[in-house]
Order: structure tokens, then C-alpha cells, then sequence
């Protein structure tokens, strides 16, 4: 009877120990098991070893860590009716095992679903300079949405960055032209500014030589010293009028009326 008993418990104790090794699961640090008796959730599974019971229990692995989703190329329309291709990438991770798992199916399609629309409503509520000028802005707005539309299924929506925005290419050369406009703009304004500094400093420069005594007479001789350099055949010598003036103005008329007989000779 014994030697019977021995011979049945040997296949008993290995299907037991080959029950036992099956139930052994393992969770690595950076998932989380969802446990579920008789098809209803019982307790999240934390890493290593974990006995999960054939049959009667089963179990799932999520994946905790950070995610990157490239949201792909959505055709959008802006406020002002302008037609942009954009894309952007996502980056989120599970903070609830058991809400990603119970709450929604397949979140990683879900959320990938809902940064799509979510892109596409907030461009359409921008003008195409705000979308340019305020990129930044429009990625934290986008992120806000998404991260309270996920968080009843436990995610957690940690960064939007837009990537590219295309423009046709009618709206680039219209760019284009304003940018020139802009930059010519700023050089006329530039360019008057350095010509009433240069019109300012004439002016005090006038003003300075006119108040000191003999000042023009220098100034002259320097102007034939420039011109005696000069290798040109031309030479216009302009009088200061205080050099007529010193002559006296009845001399000065007879010299013109004597210039004049002459001509008519």
C-alpha cells in the first residue's frame, strides 16, 4: 500500500511544482502587474516575483516610464483661414496602472487619438502669427487639455512640443515679402537717423566756426591744402562771403559792372 501511495505522490508533487514555477511572475522596476480574480481587478502587482494562481487569476504589465508619440502630420486651419500642415510629439507616462488598464482601452491609441484633434482645435483657434510668435504658449495650452481629458485614465501628460509647422508656399513668399518690407523699413529709419545726427553735428560745427574770429580762414586753407592733393584739372574756390563783405559793397559793385562791360566787349 505504501509503495502505491509513493508512486502516485511522485506525478503529484511534480504537477504541483511545475503549478507552482508557471505562477511565478515576474514584474520588472519599471512596470506594474494588474492582478484580476475571477475577471475582477483585485490589487496592482509591484516588481519581482509575484504568485499568480492558473485558471482562477490573471495579470497584465503596464509600462510605467516615460513615453515619446510622434503626433503625425495634421492638415489644421487657422482663425485668419490659413491652411498649415503640423505636427508635434508627445511625452506622458502611466501614473495609475489600474486606470489605464480598466478606464480606456488601448490608451496609447487613445491618447495619441486625442493629441490629434486637441492640435488641430487649438490651431484653429489662433491666427498664424500667434501660432508663429507663440509657439510656447499654444504647446502648454495644448498640454493642459490633453493632460485632463487622460487623467480619469490614469496618465499623466508631461510635455506637448510642436515640431513643424508648413506653410504653402503662396503664404511663405507673402512672409518673405513682409520681412523684406520690415528690414527695408528699418534701414530708412536708420539711414534718417544718421543724417539728422550728421545735419545736428553741421550745425553746431557752423555755429562754432562763425563765433570764433579767423576760424573760416583756417578752415579755408585747410579745404586749398585737400585741393592742392588733388590731381584733378578742375578747381571751384568758393569765397567766403565775409571776404567780400571786407572789400565793401560799393567795391564790390563797380568789380561786377567792369566783369560785365568786359563780357559784352
Amino acid at each position: 500500500m505504501l509503495e502505491i501511495l509513493l508512486s502516485l505522490m511522485g506525478p503529484f508533487i511534480i504537477f504541483l511544482l511545475l503549478i507552482i514555477l508557471c505562477s511565478i511572475k515576474q514584474v520588472n522596476e519599471y512596470e506594474r502587474g494588474i492582478l484580476f480574480e475571477f475577471g475582477k481587478f483585485k490589487k496592482v502587482l509591484n516588481p519581482g516575483w509575484n504568485i499568480v494562481l492558473p485558471i482562477i487569476q490573471s495579470f497584465q504589465k503596464i509600462d510605467i516610464r516615460t513615453k515619446a508619440v510622434d503626433v503625425p502630420e495634421q492638415d489644421a486651419i487657422t482663425r485668419d483661414n490659413v491652411s498649415i500642415k503640423i505636427n508635434a510629439v508627445l511625452y506622458y507616462k502611466v501614473f495609475d496602472a489600474s486606470k489605464a488598464v480598466i478606464a480606456v482601452e488601448r490608451y496609447q491609441y487613445a491618447v495619441a487619438q486625442l493629441a490629434q484633434t486637441t492640435m488641430r482645435n487649438a490651431v484653429g483657434a489662433v491666427s498664424l502669427d500667434e501660432l508663429l510668435s507663440e509657439r510656447d504658449k499654444i504647446s502648454n495650452e495644448i498640454c493642459d487639455i490633453i493632460d485632463k481629458a487622460t487623467d480619469p485614465w490614469g496618465i499623466k501628460v508631461e510635455n506637448v512640443e510642436l515640431k513643424d509647422i508648413k506653410l504653402p508656399m503662396e503664404m511663405q513668399r507673402v512672409i518673405a515679402k513682409a520681412a523684406e518690407a520690415e528690414r527695408e523699413k528699418a534701414a530708412v529709419i536708420t539711414k534718417s537717423k544718421g543724417e539728422v545726427e550728421s545735419a545736428e553735428n553741421l550745425a553746431k560745427a557752423a555755429e562754432l566756426l562763425s563765433s570764433a574770429p579767423g576760424s573760416l580762414h583756417l578752415r579755408t586753407l585747410s579745404t586749398l591744402n585737400d585741393i592742392s592733393s588733388d590731381q584733378s584739372n578742375t578747381i571751384i574756390f568758393a569765397i567766403p562771403i565775409e571776404v567780400l563783405n571786407a572789400f565793401g559793397q560799393s567795391n564790390v559793385s563797380k568789380a561786377v559792372d567792369k566783369v560785365k562791360e568786359i563780357t559784352k566787349k
